[in-house]
């Protein structure tokens, strides 16, 4: 046999500490995994929310629900709620919708959305309540699942809201126990062979070592596929304007205040601002373009949200866009090294989950460490652009006058795809052979959610034939409306489920 492939993690954080337990537990010794941290270096933390698919991501790791819970300060989440997107405020008249993690309710293969949208739009229900009883659920501030309910399970589907700081901690506490070497100092240099290859790396606590393959966690600062590898970064701001946020934790007023079960996602004038309810405190920001809003005016937007100023807000400047190019010879980017788009829909741990999946099953135990190099940068490519079309589709169809929805709904910022599908789409809904799995963050009933929540008016009038079960449609619909009824008298409260676990 040969000697055992060794692996460095430069960073820690989300993504440090998730890719290298990942990996620990993926490997289970076969690989040595060493993971280098800076002692200066805090944790960015944009955005604490995440999509359903970390449940699957902690019970791989194997960190017992509860323990997460607890020891990250989280909370379920069921989905994002969209206020003010559509349309500003005017005469105390606002538009909301729900965007949840529960797909549409199907029978025998048979779909309601054609009935739903055959329906007066004057006088139809929203999509989202029509079709799922999340909806009511999760608008009801229930919890997604009850007391004693197995681990990652329940009724609902779900993510979480969790404090980054803390998950960073709960991450390096089980990567510890999964063997993965943790050191603590300063990257202080990075040497490359004559092909191009990182030879080694230069520490001032460790001296110089090397490895097999390097993973770049460094966040923002990408010091090894940027600054020494010199892998550029593609700016896609000239479609997703946004580049700046203001973020804050606000505590509540009484310790029983009520919790909500979504992340609200409120639009303003030239951007929006996130409302996550923790444990303890609410997590606040105003994601903004600078292009459109100055620092102090943004400032201003997150003070009337809140309505006080009594907290103290830090500024997160980001470039929007990603490396086309993410493993470049033996150095791989995971995390904001490689790319950020934007807070918007918990991306960023999402692309985290799928980077490090795919170098753990990729990964080859003898030959060139870069064979899968080509692989990983085609998928990581195509998956960043659809999301950047999820992302674009949120803000394009708002009729909201501003300068920055205006700029967003003008058709040369909109992606060439994004712009294809939405015009098949006014004659059909979106279906699940529009996207391609392995290349997709998002299934064809999250575009559901968002295009209908938008209210975008797709015609289905010339094959009303088509779907003549109308009755047996209103029934469904009733047993939808029933069922989420009972639901939210059957499931706890948010805020007592949290109170149960943590207790």
């Amino acid at each position: 046999m040969g000697e055992k492939r060794t692996i460095l993690v430069v960073g820690g954080g989300t993504a440090g500490w998730l890719t290298a337990a990942y990996l620990a537990r993926f490997f289970e010794g076969r690989i040595a995994v060493t993971l280098l941290e800076s002692p200066d270096i805090g944790i960015i933390g944009v955005g604490e929310g995440a999509f359903p698919t970390i449940r699957s991501t902690l019970r791989f790791l194997g960190i017992d629900e509860t323990r997460f819970i607890r020891q990250a300060s989280a909370t379920f989440k069921q989905g994002i709620r969209f206020d003010d997107w559509l349309h500003a405020p005017a005469d105390g008249a606002r538009h909301r919708y729900l965007h949840p993690f529960e797909a549409p309710f199907y029978t025998e293969g048979a779909s309601l959305v054609p009935y739903w949208l055959l329906q007066d739009a004057a006088t139809r229900p929203p999509f989202a309540e029509a079709v799922t009883i999340q909806n009511r659920v999760a608008e009801a501030r229930r919890a997604p699942k009850r007391p004693g309910e197995g681990e990652y399970a329940g009724p609902l589907n779900y993510a979480y809201h969790f404090d980054a700081t803390r998950l960073a901690q709960v991450l390096e506490a089980r990567a510890v126990e999964l063997g993965v070497r943790h050191l603590e100092g300063r990257l202080t240099g990075v040497d490359l062979a004559q092909d191009g290859c990182i030879a080694g790396i230069r520490t001032d606590a460790h001296g110089a070592f090397a490895a097999d393959l390097y993973i770049d966690c460094s966040g923002f600062r990408a010091e090894l596929i940027g600054k020494a590898l010199g892998a550029p970064l593609t700016s896609v701001r000239h479609q997703l304007f946004t580049d700046r946020a203001l973020a804050c934790k606000i505590p509540y007023d009484r310790p029983d205040a009520p919790l909500e079960s979504f992340t609200i996602a409120t639009a303003h004038e030239a951007g929006w601002t996130w409302d996550i309810g923790l444990e303890a405190a609410r997590g606040i920001g105003c994601v903004y373009s600078s292009a459109h809003l100055s620092d102090d005016r943004a400032a201003e937007v997150l003070r009337a949200y809140i309505g006080h100023d009594a907290y103290t807000a830090r500024i997160i400047p980001f470039e929007p866009g990603y490396r086309e190019t993410q493993w470049v010879k033996n150095c791989v980017a995971v995390g904001l090294s490689g790319g950020f788009l934007e807070p918007l829909e918990s991306t960023g741990v999402v692309l985290i989950e799928a980077a490090v999946g795919m170098i753990a099953e990729l990964f080859p135990h003898n030959g060139p460490a870069d064979a899968p190099a080509a692989r990983f940068n085609a998928l990581m490519a195509a998956r960043y652009a659809n999301i950047i079309n999820f992302l674009k589709l949120h803000y394009c169809l708002s009729r909201r006058t501003e300068p920055f929805w205006r700029d967003n709904a003008d058709p040369a910022s909109i992606p060439e795809p994004l712009q294809e599908l939405l015009d098949q789409w006014r004659w059909r809904p979106p279906s699940r052979f529009d996207f391609l799995l392995d290349l997709e963050s998002f299934a064809f009933f999250n575009y559901q959610y968002i295009l209908y929540g938008m209210e975008f008016a797709t015609d289905l009038s010339a094959s009303r034939g088509d779907f003549p079960d109308v009755a047996g449609a209103e029934k469904l619909f009733a047993r939808i409306r029933t069922f989420g009824a009972q639901a939210t008298e059957d499931l706890p409260s948010h805020r007592a489920l949290i109170r149960e676990i943590n207790a």
